[in-house]
């Protein structure tokens, strides 16, 4: 019995520390979505720190996650169907942006459907960033902060990095300087993140439960192809995001009632893609305004 109740000790204790714990870094991030205006949006981003990878993202799907749990477990309990795009708020950016320690292998992730079923589609981004650090340095939020600069996708960056959080990280495809980015702006302000905050996060799990309940289960995996497909691929689908769908989507089945609900599936599929639609046609002022050449083209 006394073996019996050791081994029970060690398998909950192997359990509990096999939970993943992450480093939650909370960057404020203010854009210009357009090209022609000056006009300014602002959202938060998160950079969730393992100590394997970092996973860089838009906050707002992952703050509401908890909420939608709830409403789509409603929904499947009572068997009414709701349109869960009316219950949230819809992030501004769909990217997730990994990169793998200790080599810092940066990894670019898209998510588009392959008929009905989501999938993940990234590339490795090998462009190396060519810092100079000044002797210039600041107080940024709580942080010390010392001054650093690059070119990178077309534009000319400004960055204050913190020796005090010794991680060579920040947001987006950031990073390689010794200290964490705490704040980081490019030279026309299109793009500016400073870090407001972290926390720890325990029990940390990088799919959102919708990720998780989708056809392709626990966020998918990732499609690694080459840069130069991977924006041909991306491209195509914003213009179309239910191009590869749309054959399968047969006139009886679009005048059929969705249970629970007043709306046909024509009906939501239109709403659908207007919102998808609206969605990427909302920012034409990109991060990067220039890629790198293929391996092997000038």
């Amino acid at each position: 019995m006394k073996k019996f109740f050791f081994l029970f000790l060690m398998t909950a204790f192997i359990a509990v520390s096999a939970q993943e714990t992450a480093n939650r870094f909370f960057y404020d991030l203010t854009f210009k979505p357009k090209k022609d205006s000056a006009r300014t949006e602002r959202v938060m981003m998160i950079l969730d720190i393992t100590k394997d990878k970092s996973i860089y993202r838009d906050y707002t799907m992952v703050a509401q996650d908890s909420i939608l749990k709830i409403q789509v477990e409603a929904m499947q309990k009572s068997g009414v169907f709701k349109d869960i795009s009316k219950m949230v708020t819809m992030p501004k950016f769909s990217e997730k942006v990994y990169k793998f320690y200790p080599e810092m292998k940066v990894q670019y992730v898209e998510r588009i459907s392959s008929g009905f079923t989501p999938v993940n589609i990234g590339y490795n981004d090998d462009a190396k960033m060519d810092w100079k650090i000044s002797a210039e340095k600041a107080k940024i939020g709580s942080y010390n902060a010392q001054k650093a600069t690059t070119e990178f996708g077309g534009r000319k960056w400004i960055a204050w990095f913190s020796s005090e959080i010794p991680l060579q990280d920040g947001p987006y495809k950031f990073h390689g300087l010794p200290g964490l980015i705490v704040k980081i702006e490019d030279e026309g302000s299109n793009y500016i993140w400073e870090l407001k905050g972290n926390k720890k996060v325990e029990n940390f799990n990088e799919t959102t439960y919708l990720e998780s309940i989708s056809p392709g289960g626990n966020g998918g995996k990732v499609q690694e192809v080459s840069r130069e497909k991977f924006e041909k691929t991306f491209a195509d689908y914003k213009k179309d995001p239910f191009a590869s769908a749309r054959p399968m989507l047969r006139p009886e089945m679009m005048s059929q009632k969705i249970p629970g609900s007043d709306l046909t599936i024509g009906e939501m599929v239109k709403q659908q893609e207007k919102m998808m639609k609206d969605f990427y046609g909302a920012n034409n002022n990109p991060i990067e305004v220039a890629t790198p050449a293929p391996k092997g083209k000038k």
